[in-house]
């Protein structure tokens, strides 16, 4: 599809998300830098200070690439729901304990915020209705009669 083809509204959702990347990649470069530049002028170098480097990397990395993608798809960053809020979260609470892990690196077990998110939000959404879900009506004796009645002449019938 060429650009001239879309509707104004895709034009301006496209041009919306585009900001919204670019908001995005300045705040894990800024980070980043920030970060490499306070932890390599102030503290001794240990394989902490790396690992405090490398690790929000890859899941700036991994929620970036996520992030265009679905631009790529055509779809909004800016819907409410979606994944990409998720993936916008977990940019932006990675890139604050980057920050703070900066005054201790005991700030990085607030990154065990974001499994406990995952599993309210699967508990909340699939496993409480699935467990909680209530029986279905119980059926007498006319009506399961009346019910295998009917699925027979449904399978006669196909």
């Amino acid at each position: 599809m060429a650009p001239k083809d879309l509707k104004k509204g895709q034009k301006q959702i496209d041009k919306e998300n585009a900001g919204s990347l670019q908001f995005y990649i300045y705040i894990i470069l800024g980070i980043s830098a920030f970060y490499v530049v306070v932890s390599f002028a102030f503290f001794e170098l240990r394989w902490s200070t790396y690992l405090g480097f490398f690790m929000p990397l890859f899941v700036y990395a991994g929620s970036y690439k996520f992030l265009s993608s679905i631009v790529l798809g055509g779809m909004d960053l800016a819907m409410e729901g979606g994944m990409a809020e998720h993936a916008k979260d977990l940019i932006l609470v990675t890139a604050i304990i980057q920050l703070l892990s900066l005054v201790s690196n005991y700030f990085w077990f607030l990154w065990l915020v974001v499994p406990g998110r995952a599993f309210y939000m699967l508990w909340v959404n699939v496993l409480s209705p699935w467990f909680f879900a209530a029986p279905p009506p119980e059926m007498d004796e006319k009506q399961q009669k009346k019910y295998e009645k009917k699925m027979k002449r449904q399978v006669i019938y196909k």
